[in-house]
C-alpha cells in the first residue's frame, strides 16, 4: 500500500528554504542539469532545500526507455532501485515533461537520498535525476530602499534581476567603470577595488594634477559658459557612483539600495571631468581595464572581465577607439556602452556605433523607449533607463552624494538616461561570468540577446533584441561549460527570396541531454537580415526561435553565436537549422553553422 503525498510531506521551515531564491511569477522549477557522477550526490541533487533532504525526485529517462513511455515500466524500475538502495519508493505520476515523479517514502536522510540518486544515475537508460525541489516566493533584499527599484524586480519593465540571484551574484568578477570616478560612499565601498584616474588634461581633471592612481571624484560642475558659449552653470553630477552602484551596491547590509551584481568589485577609472572627456584617456583606460599595458601606468591587479561606459560623443565609432575595444574583447573583457541620450539614430555616437559592444537603450517604467533614448540597428538590447520628467520615483534609484560641487554627504536619487540603462546590462554580465567562468564576450552578448523579452511598450526606430531578463538569462548559460564538442556543417545553402531553407547536423556518441547553454553559430550572407527568420530545430522536431524578422533591421549578414537551454532535447539525432527568407527583393547564403555542447 503506498503512503499518500499528503501523508509523507514533512513540514519545512521558512528558514530552510530563505536561501532558496526563485521568481515568484515561475512556475515551474529550474530545468534540469546532467548529473554527476554516482560516486559523488552532491548536496544540490538531494535537497528539496537548504537543509531538507527530498521527499520526491524528478527522473527523466531516455527516449528510447521502456519507463519513458509505460508507468507500469516506471513504477516497476522504482521499486527496483529502491530495493537496491534498501528503501522503498513509488512511482505517484507522470510529468507533462514526460518525467517520472517518484516518492522515497518517509523519514530519508540526506545520505539515504543520495543512495537512491546514485542507483538512478549509474543507469544508462536514465537522462537525468533531480530533487522536487522546493519553491517559495522570492526572499526580497532586506536593503531599506530596495522597494523602489522598480527596474529590478517589477514584472512589466523590470529586468527580472532577483530570479537571477539563486544561481549568480557576481561573485569573482570585476566589473570597470569607465566615468567620473568615484566618491565614497557607505553602500559601495566594500565592494570598490583599486582603479585609476586617466584624466592627463589638467583643466579636465579639477583636482590639481593629471594622471595618478587615485579615482576620486571631486566634482565635475562648471560654471556658466565655461564648457561652451550659452551654456549654463552644472551641479556635480557625480554619475560614476550612481552608475557603480546600479552594478554592485553592497546588498543585504540592512540599508539603501541593492546592486545587480552585489558579488561583484566596480574598478573606478577616472576619464571624465569638468565638460567631459577625451577619446585618448578612455581609449587608455580600456586598455588597461581590460588587462593591456598604458605606457606610464602601472599594471593593473583588478583586470576587469566587464567593462561599463555610460558616455558618448556625436560621430561614428573612430578606429583608433574601435581598435581598443577589438583589444579588450580579445583579452576576454565585455564592453557595455549606453546608446546615447538624443532621441536619434545611435549609428552616429560612439561608442554607441562600435562594433564588438554590447549598446543599450533606455526603456521607461511601462517597457517604452525612453523618449530621450537613442536607437537603431546598432542598438543590442535594452534595459531600464527611466524617466523623471514626470514622475521622480520613474527614475532610476542609486547611490549619489549630496554636494553641489565638491563632496557632501552621501545620498541616493533618481537618475534617468541610457547611462542608466547601460550598468543593468554590464551588472547582467558580471552574474553571466560569475554563473559560467567560460563564457567569451560574443557568447555573453549572444545570451543577453537570446534571453531578451519583448518590450511590453513600443519602441519606434529599434531597441535591438528586446528587454534584458535576468533570469532567464543567467540560467540559460548555468548549465555548464560552452567549451565542449562542435558539431560543424559547411555545407552552402542558398536562401531564396521568400523562402525556406534546412541544412541538418548529426550528432552522435554523445549521453544524455543536451546543455542548457547549447551554442548555436550561423554564418549567412545577406543583403537584408530584417527578411531572416531563423530557428533551431531538435531531433524530436521541437522548434528554438534564433531570430525573428524586423523590418528595422537593415544590416547584412547573420554572423554570431545564439545560446539555447536544450536541456529537454536528447543530445543525439539530427538537428537542424531552418532559415526562412520573409520578404522579396534580397537573396543570401547559409555558408555554415554548428553546434558546440
Amino acid at each position: 500500500m503506498r503512503t499518500s503525498p499528503s501523508t509523507r510531506r514533512k513540514l519545512i521551515s521558512v528558514a530552510a528554504v530563505s536561501a532558496a531564491l526563485f521568481t515568484a511569477a515561475t512556475a515551474t522549477a529550474t530545468a534540469a542539469q546532467e548529473p554527476a557522477a554516482a560516486t559523488d550526490v552532491p548536496a544540490v541533487r538531494t535537497e528539496a532545500a537548504p537543509g531538507a533532504p527530498a521527499e520526491r525526485l524528478i527522473v527523466g529517462y531516455k527516449s528510447g526507455a521502456a519507463e519513458a513511455r509505460s508507468n507500469k515500466a516506471a513504477d516497476a524500475d522504482a521499486a527496483a532501485k529502491g530495493e537496491k538502495a534498501g528503501e522503498r519508493l513509488d512511482f505517484e505520476r507522470r510529468l507533462g515533461t514526460g518525467a517520472a515523479l517518484v516518492g522515497l517514502g518517509e523519514d530519508l536522510t540526506q545520505a539515504d537520498v543520495a543512495d537512491v540518486v546514485a542507483a538512478y544515475q549509474a543507469d544508462p537508460q536514465v537522462a537525468y535525476v533531480v530533487p522536487d525541489r522546493l519553491n517559495k516566493p522570492l526572499a526580497t533584499p532586506n536593503d531599506t530602499e530596495y522597494t523602489k527599484q522598480w527596474d529590478l524586480f517589477e514584472t512589466t519593465a523590470g529586468m527580472n534581476v532577483p530570479g537571477a540571484w539563486d544561481v549568480a551574484t557576481g561573485t569573482g568578477v570585476t566589473v570597470a567603470v569607465i566615468d567620473t570616478g568615484y566618491v565614497t560612499h557607505s553602500d559601495l565601498a566594500a565592494n570598490i577595488v583599486a582603479g585609476y584616474d586617466f584624466i592627463s588634461d589638467t583643466t579636465v581633471a579639477a583636482d590639481g594634477g593629471g594622471r595618478d592612481s587615485n579615482p576620486a571624484d571631486p566634482g565635475d560642475w562648471t560654471a556658466a559658459n565655461q564648457c561652451a558659449s550659452g551654456d549654463p552653470a552644472y551641479n556635480s553630477s557625480w554619475h560614476g557612483t550612481h552608475v557603480a552602484g546600479t552594478i554592485a551596491a553592497v546588498t543585504n547590509n540592512s540599508k539603501g539600495v541593492a546592486g545587480i551584481a552585489y558579488g561583484a568589485k566596480v574598478s573606478p577609472l577616472r576619464v571624465l571631468g569638468k565638460c567631459g572627456g577625451y577619446d585618448s584617456d578612455i581609449i587608455d583606460a580600456i586598455t588597461w581595464a581590460s588587462g593591456g599595458t598604458v605606457s606610464g601606468v602601472p599594471a593593473n591587479t583588478n583586470v576587469a572581465k566587464v567593462i561599463n561606459m555610460s558616455l558618448g560623443g556625436s560621430g561614428a565609432c573612430t578606429t583608433a577607439t574601435q581598435n581598443a575595444i577589438n583589444a579588450a574583447v580579445g583579452r576576454g573583457t565585455t564592453v557595455v556602452v549606453a546608446a546615447g541620450n538624443s532621441n536619434a539614430n545611435a549609428a552616429n555616437y560612439s561608442p554607441a556605433s562600435c562594433s564588438n559592444v554590447i549598446s543599450v537603450a533606455a526603456a521607461d517604467r511601462q517597457g517604452n523607449r525612453s523618449y530621450y533614448s537613442n536607437y537603431g540597428t546598432v542598438v543590442d538590447v535594452a534595459a531600464p533607463g527611466g524617466e523623471t520628467n514626470s514622475v521622480t520615483a520613474n527614475g532610476i534609484l542609486s547611490t549619489l552624494n549630496a554636494g553641489t560641487q565638491g563632496a557632501g554627504a552621501e545620498n541616493y536619487a533618481y537618475y534617468q538616461g541610457t547611462s542608466m540603462a547601460a550598468p543593468h546590462v554590464a551588472g547582467l554580465a558580471a552574474l553571466l561570468k560569475s554563473a559560467n567562468a567560460t563564457l567569451t564576450p560574443a557568447q555573453i552578448e549572444s545570451a543577453i540577446k537570446t534571453n531578451s523579452r519583448a518590450l511590453p511598450g513600443t519602441c519606434s526606430g529599434g531597441c535591438g533584441a528586446g528587454l534584458a531578463d535576468a533570469a532567464k538569462t543567467v540560467q540559460a548559460v548555468s548549465g555548464g561549460s560552452t567549451g565542449g564538442t562542435t558539431y560543424t556543417s559547411t555545407s552552402a545553402v542558398a536562401v531564396p527570396d521568400s523562402g525556406t531553407v534546412e541544412s541538418s547536423i548529426a550528432v552522435s556518441g554523445r549521453t544524455g541531454n543536451a546543455p542548457s547553454a547549447l551554442q548555436v553559430g550561423v554564418d549567412i550572407t545577406h543583403t537584408y537580415r530584417g527578411d531572416l527568420v531563423i530557428d533551431l530545430i531538435a531531433p524530436d522536431g521541437t522548434s528554438y526561435r534564433l531570430k525573428s524578422a524586423s523590418s528595422s533591421d537593415s544590416a547584412d549578414n547573420v554572423n554570431t553565436t545564439y545560446t539555447v537551454n536544450a536541456s529537454a532535447e536528447a543530445a543525439n539525432g539530427t538537428w537542424k537549422l531552418r532559415v526562412q527568407d520573409t520578404a522579396a527583393q534580397d537573396t543570401g547564403t547559409l555558408n555554415s553553422w554548428k553546434l558546440t555542447f
